[in-house]
């Protein structure tokens, strides 16, 4: 039932890089995450974070850069597919978005990425089930 909204807020960011590209900041995105991180859950902050540092690289293409900065608006903009405030399913498009948007960048993300999102992660939240973690990269192998 969820997997066809998550796809569908992929679609949605792809086919509309412009307007959710307009909600992203860095100061946006990280009071976005501390604010409501721990109700969106370790596997859409992990993915998010992951986009975050691997827009970093100057080996990203400017063209999934901003394909990258248009997930992380979709994250922030406070009008999505699935209102956030929906108890369980609430981010679930926006993981969908998330992970549709690292696939497309996948070869862009090595283990320094990685280990900078874990790293943030366990800064912002302290111990995280690393089970959330292997999901969000198993979905990517």
């Amino acid at each position: 039932m969820y997997e066809g909204k998550e796809k569908e807020a992929a679609q949605e960011v792809i086919d509309n890089k412009e307007k959710y590209s307009e909600y992203f900041s860095e100061d946006s995105f990280f009071d976005k995450i501390r604010n409501y991180g721990k109700i969106a859950g370790t596997r859409v902050v992990f993915t998010a974070l992951l986009l975050f540092y691997a827009m970093q690289s100057e080996k990203v293409p400017l063209i999934y850069k901003a394909l990258v900065v248009a997930a992380l608006g979709y994250l922030i903009c406070p009008v999505d597919l699935i209102p956030d405030w929906i108890p369980v399913i609430g981010y679930a498009d926006d993981l969908g978005a998330l992970l549709g948007t690292l696939k497309s960048v996948l070869a862009y993300v090595d283990n320094d990425t990685i280990m900078q999102a874990r790293n943030k992660l366990t800064d912002w939240f302290g111990e995280v089930d690393e089970k959330d973690i292997q999901s969000v990269l198993n979905i990517l192998l």
